[in-house]
């Protein structure tokens, strides 16, 4: 990064780690930008040409780069004061690194060590905010015609190791988290449930525990202090981005379910993860992974208790929306389905590496963000066999920009 950022960011603008979907609207096609951590509350709608400057906000480009840049691509001068204004938007919106984010995430940070616990941030959006109808909501999923079959489990009363769940909007994906808690309903249950969630904002440190028990309109799940307590004495710097989880609704959205089928009191430990396969090639990376799976393994370990780790995200990611040059096309999605099963032999066959392999070998030209959570479910469980349950799609934009998810249950 150059030495101008430092000295002067609105000549270097560094926009944050934003999420972006492109819109139609009539016969334009324009690109929504909204910030996946929850720092800022805002959304922006950009035509493409200014998505074209934003997309060079990188610390490594001036805004004359972006100008010059800019004139290449359109063929049109592009006036310094336009670039100006749209960095003094971004910044006001939170959208850009610099002193106005580091503060705000500052005062985030301590408004939300202060709450006594992590309220349901999705209610009311993803899922009914009334118990009664919440439910009900869940139970519609079990009995939906997509939803398990009530034939019994040939696992009912086994101890349950480990679930692969998604992280998808349960009015869509709902019937297949219920395919793997349909499980965890008749298996033998343990005392605390390990909840590994893909962290979709990044993390500098690849995890981040919180302690802090989760609200929803069915209770508080409460978090198990005593192994968290033991973890944090361990690992403390996997502690420092505990904010992560404000916003995050991986963890949440299982938490439902969980309230709805476990028959007996249980706690939590509710962690986020975010590396990628490739990353673990990088031995700063893996030492990383090591040392805060070791911690945690030592923690299950001196806790006495039986646990489930449930790691929950997604699979394939496939479409403009995330990054592809084109739709998918049937053709396309149904080769990418053949691909994800390939690779969940690796995770039914409790495979760590091999999954990472499968995945460094395609480049993670798919772009499998459930990576993270479900590599560690597999270096932390000691089971048999693992088995795929349900696999399914969600289609995320008006481009049929795609999204594959499965639940698997293990033994």
């Amino acid at each position: 990064m150059t030495s101008s950022l430092a000295q002067d960011p609105t000549q270097y603008p560094v926009l944050r780690n934003l999420q972006f979907s492109p819109i139609k609207q009539g016969e334009d096609q324009l690109i929504v930008l909204w910030d996946p951590s929850g720092l800022s509350q805002e959304k922006l709608v950009l035509p493409l040409n200014f998505f074209f400057i934003v997309q060079h906000f990188d610390g490594e480009h001036s805004v004359q780069d972006i100008g010059a840049l800019y004139l290449k691509r359109f063929g049109e001068f592009l006036l310094p004061s336009k670039v100006e204004q749209l960095v003094t938007d971004l910044d006001q919106k939170l959208f850009l690194e610099g002193p106005r984010a580091e503060t705000a995430r500052q005062q985030a940070q301590i408004d939300y060590r202060q709450r006594p616990v992590r309220p349901a941030v999705c209610a009311g959006r993803s899922y009914e905010t009334d118990g009664a109808k919440l439910r009900k909501q869940i139970d519609g999923f079990f009995t939906s015609g997509e939803g398990p079959d009530f034939k019994p489990s040939e696992h009912q009363g086994q101890l349950i190791k480990g679930l692969v769940m998604p992280t998808y909007d349960l009015k869509q994906a709902g019937p297949v988290y219920a395919w793997g808690y349909k499980e965890l309903q008749e298996a033998q249950q343990p005392d605390v449930y390990i909840l590994i969630g893909t962290a979709h904002a990044g993390l500098a440190n690849l995890f981040a525990v919180t302690d802090k028990s989760f609200e929803t309109p069915l209770g508080v799940v409460p978090v198990d202090q005593p192994l968290v307590s033991h973890l944090k004495s361990m690992a403390p710097e996997f502690f420092e981005e505990d904010i992560a989880h404000q916003s995050e609704h991986a963890i949440e959205f299982q938490l439902p379910f969980l309230q709805t089928v476990i028959s007996k009191p249980f706690t939590m430990v509710p962690i986020l993860s975010s590396f990628s396969a490739s990353s673990l090639l990088d031995p700063i990376v893996r030492g990383s992974v090591d040392g805060f799976l070791s911690a945690l393994g030592d923690s299950i370990l001196t806790s006495g208790k039986t646990v489930c780790v449930i790691a929950a995200g997604e699979l394939a990611h496939i479409g403009l929306r995330y990054g592809d040059s084109a739709p998918p096309t049937d053709f396309s999605f149904h080769r990418s389905m053949q691909k994800d099963l390939e690779m969940l032999k690796q995770v039914e066959d409790l495979n760590p590496e091999g999954f990472a392999q499968y995945i460094q070998k395609e480049q993670d030209q798919r772009r499998i963000s459930g990576f993270s959570p479900i590599y560690s479910l597999l270096r932390l469980i000691q089971a048999e066999k693992g088995h795929v349950l349900r696999y399914d799609r969600g289609i995320a934009d008006q481009y049929n920009s795609t999204v594959t998810y499965a639940s698997l249950a293990f033994f």
